[in-house]
């Protein structure tokens, strides 16, 4: 058994039961302790776990979002290659949607060798990133601003898209999993993100495989509202046929 696989397995252990011990651990995937404590060390530093005396507990991150500075700088070369894999699914003359987040900023870099492209977002910073690209038309709600994220939400900002139908909406991600679907942290900003969705033809869902088993405090959407998940090569390919079995399209897993 791959440790991708492994990492899924414990968990949906933890999901179920809050704790796991080295021992069942070992005995489950018939492999030593050294290799279940090397397992639970990676998830740890992940983030989705916190080891204790002969097993580990869930890390509850379910209200609190990480720090911007912190998701800008973890996993950053795998952000990157999805923001690459991401642009190349955007043609010449297509109206998109774009989503605040550190991966969503990321598919913003990669389009500027598109042309004619009408870009509506929440984001400032994605914005900036955008406006001085010649043939780019860049639209920004109104709203309230969030610091540090630069992010626009609330009334405003939910009325203000609701008066736009798209090609694209790309949307970022707080947490994915099959029977939750995608979740993120902050409920006003979830909210605009719900009517992104419902306003663009095509969902494009950007996730590095960090975010793969993380139920996060708001629900966003069902898996099956989402069209195509570009994600990472770290992201086995037993998690990525999860998903493609419900008929959604991943791009850049382990193959």
């Amino acid at each position: 058994m791959l440790a991708q696989e492994r990492y899924s397995i414990i968990m949906e252990m933890l999901e179920l039961n809050k704790i796991v011990k080295v021992p069942e651990l070992c005995e489950k995937f018939n492999v030593s302790i050294e290799t279940v404590r090397r397992d639970l060390e990676f998830l740890e530093q992940e983030g989705k776990l916190k080891r204790v005396y002969g097993g580990a507990v869930l890390q509850s991150k379910s209200g609190a979002e990480p720090s911007y500075n912190t998701r800008s700088t973890k996993n950053a070369k795998e952000k990157i290659m999805i923001g690459k894999k991401t642009a190349e699914l955007i043609s010449d003359g297509e109206t998109l949607m774009i989503d605040l987040g550190t991966t969503t900023l990321e598919v913003a870099r990669h389009l500027k060798n598109k042309k004619n492209l009408t870009i509506i977002t929440n984001c400032l910073t994605i914005a900036q990133e955008l406006v001085n690209v010649p043939t780019f038309r860049v639209i920004l709600p109104g709203g309230i601003l969030r610091p540090n994220e630069l992010a626009l939400s609330g009334f405003i900002s939910e009325q203000f898209m609701k008066e736009f139908n798209v090609d694209k909406t790309i949307i970022g991600v707080g947490g994915i999993t099959k029977d939750t679907g995608i979740t993120d942290y902050h409920l006003e900003e979830t909210r605009v993100r719900k009517i992104m969705i419902e306003n663009g033809k095509q969902i494009i869902a950007v996730a590095d495989h960090s975010k793969f088993g993380i139920k996060a405090l708001v629900k966003v959407c069902s898996i099956r509202d989402v069209d195509t998940i570009v994600t990472n090569d770290k992201l086995n390919k037993k998690i990525a046929q999860e998903y493609i079995e419900e008929g959604i399209k991943v791009i850049g897993y382990k193959n």
